[in-house]
């Protein structure tokens, strides 16, 4: 059974610490005791560690050893226009769980009207969401979650494998990426709003870079694109 992991702050001098609401989880919850022994990450190495001390708001982690990161693999970007906030924070969590680099909010055309400024407040909830859906996926870092930008700032850095999805069609997704694949490959992924894009939008994305990807001929909620994409994405980089 694998040993449950843990991102803590930083390791210093051997050591570690969870405090706060964070603490009283480990405490409360899960039980944890002097003595027993997990993975921690400090979002730059990962460690076994044994419970030093275990108080309501604070557990505190001697460092018993540095793990072998896992092997490299592909960068994730998803650039992912807001929509309703619970299907958002759905998306934000699998797409964690899937493996993201990093998560992009766009504020497109069709964007729900006052979200982008009600998403501003909820970043911290986000990186919670995240941090939780890391620890259960186990893996060594942390995706970042960046702050909501117009289309023309967040989707301006295409990668050297760009997809937008587009419910207008496009390339078959596995026959737009490209035929030999490395660990070091970056790709972005941009998935539009409810509603979709705008004829200007779309003319302004092919026009930056951007390759015109299809996930099949069903139409589909925002957040099951992302996934999907993610997934097929992730799932091509590892193949033999």
């Amino acid at each position: 059974m694998s040993r449950r992991r843990f991102f803590v702050e930083a390791v210093r001098n051997g050591q570690a610490e969870i405090a706060g609401e964070e603490a009283r989880h480990l405490t409360r919850v899960l039980r944890v005791e002097p003595g027993q022994v997990f993975e921690i990450s400090d979002n730059a190495a990962v460690y076994l560690a044994q419970v030093q001390s275990a108080r309501k708001e604070q557990v505190v982690f001697h460092v018993r050893e540095k793990l072998d990161p896992r092997p490299a693999t592909v960068t994730l970007r998803l650039a992912a226009a807001l929509i309703k906030f619970d299907h958002f924070e759905w998306m934000i969590e699998k797409a964690t769980e899937l493996g993201v680099s990093s998560i992009h909010p766009v504020i497109a055309v069709r964007t729900e009207k006052g979200l982008d400024r009600a998403a501003e407040k909820r970043i911290e909830r986000w990186r919670r969401i995240a941090l939780e859906a890391s620890q259960q996926a186990r893996r060594d870092r942390l995706p970042s979650i960046e702050l909501p930008a117009p289309l023309r700032e967040a989707a301006a850095r295409p990668s050297a494998c760009s997809l937008f999805f587009d419910e207008e069609g496009g390339t078959p997704v596995l026959n737009a990426l490209p035929p030999v694949r490395a660990a070091r490959d970056e790709v972005s992924l941009l998935i539009g709003p409810e509603g979709g894009w705008t004829d200007a939008e779309r003319a302004w994305i092919l026009s930056n870079g951007w390759t015109r990807a299809s996930l099949g001929p069903l139409v589909l909620r925002a957040e099951t694109a992302a996934i999907g994409a993610l997934a097929i994405v992730s799932a091509a980089w590892q193949a033999p």
